[in-house]
């Protein structure tokens, strides 16, 4: 009885983590996560599809208004259809000393068909990323055949567990140059002072060797005197 229990608690434990687990891992998401300040990406939408008995034909992903891109360019995806849409901007953009008036606010793909038990992803090179965010965050919807509409739309809060719909998130992150400038100073800095310690140890030393050829040289005249003293004092001696 009690090895029934047991096990019955163990299975019931598995199909748990297992439930919470496939809904964790289901999510309409960006791949990779994370992308750097001011930069250019390419960038994927995965899509799984979370239905048994229905299969995804659509995904619309919104681009943030606030945070608008001048360039976003779709990759082709067999089967698929994709649409992208403008919108005027309030306040125009200036890149590459050009005035840019709209910018891309929602891309669709449709016409495809992604069965249960698979995924697909949508590929962007996007530009130019903010540089003065931290993320930004894509709402998306998941239509499918039987009419059924999942809206990932759901924005998650620090401190907070995970939405249940939460939407696909893109994390930016410093530029690694930055780093590699820093090392680059340090590293300088670190070369210059060596260099300053060996000239200082180079210098002593040939003043340690100047010194030293200069007591020889004395040594050596007064070596010599005493010769030549010696001489004059052994003649005076014959004499």
């Amino acid at each position: 009885m009690k090895t029934s229990r047991v096990s019955f608690a163990a299975a019931l434990a598995a199909g748990t983590v297992l439930l919470f687990s496939g809904t964790a891992f289901a999510h309409v998401s960006v791949q990779p996560g994370d992308a750097t300040k001011g930069g250019y990406a390419t960038i994927n939408f995965k899509v799984p599809n979370e239905r048994d008995n229905a299969s995804t034909t659509q995904l619309e992903v919104n681009f943030p208004i606030d945070q608008p891109l001048t360039s976003v360019m779709p990759q082709d995806v067999p089967g698929w259809t994709v649409t992208v849409e403008k919108s005027k901007l309030d306040k125009p953009l200036t890149v590459h000393g050009k005035q840019i008036n709209e910018a891309v606010t929602k891309v669709t793909w449709s016409g495809g068909k992604i069965e249960p038990g698979k995924f697909q992803q949508f590929p962007l090179s996007v530009g130019k990323l903010p540089e003065n965010a931290d993320q930004m965050v894509f709402k998306s919807l998941q239509t499918y055949d039987n009419g059924e509409v999942v809206r990932w739309i759901e924005e998650a809060k620090e401190g907070a567990a995970e939405p249940q719909n939460p939407a696909p998130v893109l994390k930016l992150t410093a530029a690694k140059g930055d780093d590699h400038h820093a090392a680059d100073a340090k590293n300088a800095g670190d070369k210059n002072a060596q260099d300053a310690k060996d000239g200082h140890a180079e210098a002593a030393a040939e003043h340690g060797s100047d010194t030293t050829a200069r007591i020889l040289g004395v040594a050596g005249i007064v070596v010599g005197l005493g010769g030549v003293a010696f001489g004059v004092a052994s003649r005076r001696r014959s004499a």
